[in-house]
């Protein structure tokens, strides 16, 4: 019998989203996570960039905001804020810059950091770790709280001790079965029809399969970025129109609702749309009478996503959203009443290029760190009470899964290539001997004793045993699925932690407490005036803040 091989890899997880639709820049499903010991319960944001879990700190809402600040900003019931001095598990650490990638959009703010249980959702299927890095925000450029689906380092001060992100965490404790997940954000405008998030895998149910797979950028601050060949309009103010005179690279930000386009890009915007800017807020608002024209119309607009940006013949990849979902409603500190706005923002250069959750309301984004590569799709919404979680599996479980199956395909019913050899000579001699003694039996008539011929069996017998087997769902990615097996075109090691950006220091320690903002973020990023070598995600490095 041969020898028995049995793995048991952890299905993906489904998070369940939150029944609550929050923002003060649009109407967003968030999710549920659980901080502290007991848990004190919040309402985030899937963050695509980031790898942190940041929630309401008590010093986010003040007597000068409305008296429904905390509640809008994502705590539950009497929370005023994550009450540190509640958790019998929290461990401090300091007050520091929260170096998101954000920040070359003027996002600002620090947190209040430290570890403790985090978990996510609050039911009998969440997941929970311990000891696990969080942070209490209060600035309001980041209204609510978020949660990392990044697998990178988390560093304080130095890059001696790099920390596991909550995904690698998951991965390692074998709760999912790699570093990976798939995302849409949730259509309030069509009946509230919930996001999805999987973590460890996808859910097929939720997009319209696409053979397009994008490598991630070699700049790992940026790394889901995407080539936009084009961007067009049917049905606006001014009928079809190109909203995009020249291809882009633009990255894929779930942290903020927002598309950052060109000067160019945006006039076309702004004439297709009939938009007002506002220098105030820096935000494109659109009047009732425009709206309404608007809503008559029903314009939609198609990005058209590529490989390579400047090369026609690259491959494609089309997402068409109505203008349902940009007609959003800014609030406050925004707004101190709802305002109709368009969720377009002028970017300086580049390095602002971004295309926010606006986007993933009608495109599931599907992720796998460990390759390097992702996928955007049409997302569909015909089967929302029918998910099918798909795995996809670390290169690990999948080298060993396509090994058993290649000994399976080898072995075929159970016969070895040397007892199916035997078989055969044996069958040759044993039609032989039967020749033999048919004539022998013929020259001996008189001779009546029969001579006995048999052939021994030399079939080895395989047992179900050498078969690998999961659990719950298919090991392998479908050929039509987003999230094939591919070879990544980036082979770097996750945990490498690289030197100081040009960004080091351009934040910091002039900033010692939680001050709001929500001013013009364009002229905040004009006034660096340096081209940041590498944008700071999570390998910039922090400074510790003195807290006052």
């Amino acid at each position: 019998m041969a020898n028995s091989t049995s793995t048991t890899i952890p299905a993906p997880w489904s998070w369940t989203p939150s029944s609550y639709w929050d923002g003060n820049d649009g109407s967003w499903n968030t999710f549920i996570v659980e901080v502290g010991t007991p848990p004190q319960p919040f309402r985030v944001l899937p963050s695509t960039a980031g790898q942190e879990t940041w929630v309401l700190n008590a010093a986010g809402c003040t007597g000068n905001d409305p008296a429904n600040c905390t509640y809008t900003r994502g705590a539950l019931g009497d929370s005023t804020g994550y009450d540190t001095n509640a958790s019998s598990s929290w461990v401090p650490n300091g007050i520091f810059s929260l170096t998101a990638q954000e920040t070359v959009l003027g996002y600002t703010g620090n947190g209040a950091y430290g570890f403790d249980v985090i978990t996510l959702g609050n039911n009998s299927h969440a997941l929970s770790l311990e000891h696990q890095v969080i942070a209490g925000i209060a600035d309001k450029s980041y209204y609510l709280g978020q949660f990392g689906l990044g697998h990178k380092s988390i560093n304080f001060t130095t890059f001696t001790n790099p920390l596991d992100s909550y995904m690698t965490n998951l991965v390692g404790k074998d709760m999912i079965p790699s570093s990976s997940f798939g995302y849409t954000a949730g259509a309030a405008y069509k009946d509230k029809a919930p996001a999805s998030l999987t973590l460890g895998g996808y859910d097929s149910s939720r997009f319209t399969p696409s053979n397009v797979s994008f490598a991630m950028n070699g700049d790992d601050s940026r790394p889901l970025q995407v080539g936009v060949q084009r961007i067009s309009a049917q049905n606006t103010l001014i009928g079809t129109a190109e909203l995009l005179p020249s291809t882009t690279y633009h990255f894929v930000d779930s942290t903020v609702p927002h598309i950052w386009l060109p000067d160019d890009a945006i006039t076309a915007f702004t004439r297709a749309f009939g938009l007002n800017y506002d220098n105030t807020t820096d935000l494109f608002l659109v009047n009732d009478t425009v709206r309404g024209e608007l809503l008559k119309l029903q314009p939609s607009v198609t990005f058209t996503l590529a490989t390579d940006a400047g090369d026609s013949s690259a491959v494609t990849q089309t997402v068409a959203l109505p203008y349902a979902a940009f007609d959003l409603q800014a609030s406050y500190p925004f707004y101190d009443t709802p305002t109709n706005y368009f969720p377009i923002r002028r970017a300086v250069n580049d390095t602002q290029y971004t295309i926010g959750r606006t986007l993933l309301q009608e495109a599931y984004l599907t992720v796998d760190w460990e390759r390097q590569n992702f996928t955007i799709a049409q997302t569909t919404f015909d089967e929302l009470d029918n998910p099918r979680l798909v795995p996809i599996l670390s290169i690990e479980d999948a080298a060993t899964r396509n090994a058993t199956s290649t000994q399976q395909a080898q072995t075929g019913s159970g016969l070895s290539g040397g007892a199916i050899a035997g078989i055969v000579v044996g069958a040759v001699v044993l039609l032989a001997i039967i020749a033999a003694a048919v004539l022998f039996g013929l020259r001996r008539r008189r001779r009546q004793d029969q001579i006995p011929v048999s052939a021994s069996d030399n079939q080895q017998h395989y047992d179900d045993d050498s078969e690998l087997r999961f659990s719950g769902h298919a090991t392998e990615l479908h050929s039509d699925s987003p999230a094939s097996e591919m070879p990544a075109n980036h082979t770097r090691d996750a945990a490498e932690v690289h030197g100081t950006s040009a960004w080091s220091g351009a934040y910091g320690k002039e900033k010692q407490d939680f001050v709001g903002h929500y001013g013009s973020s364009t002229q905040n990023a004009a006034n660096r005036g340096v081209s940041p070598v590498e944008a700071p995600g999570s390998e910039g490095r922090r400074y510790e803040l003195l807290d006052r």
